[in-house]
């Protein structure tokens, strides 16, 4: 596992639930209590959370919190 990786699964956990949801950036980060601008920073893996921040995210949207720190299986790949 490279740097980073943990922070943009978070993202790409966050964008695929946000769509779901068939919600915007904009939306779904009034959702969550978070300013658009840091919402697609945080879909893009650019912005470390505490894993209180993802407790909290993950309670708001409904999830289990490992849910949101696991990749996705894709291409012959398994989660973390």
């Amino acid at each position: 596992m490279a740097e980073g990786d943990l922070q943009r699964a978070v993202g790409e956990n966050l964008r695929r639930i946000r769509l779901e949801l068939g919600l915007s950036q904009e939306a779904f980060a009034e959702v969550l209590g978070f300013h658009r601008t840091y919402m697609g920073g945080l879909e893009r893996g650019e912005r470390n959370l505490s894993l209180r921040s993802v407790e909290r995210l993950a309670h708001s949207v409904g999830v289990n919190p490992l849910s949101l720190l696991t990749t996705q299986a894709r291409h012959g790949t398994t989660g973390m």
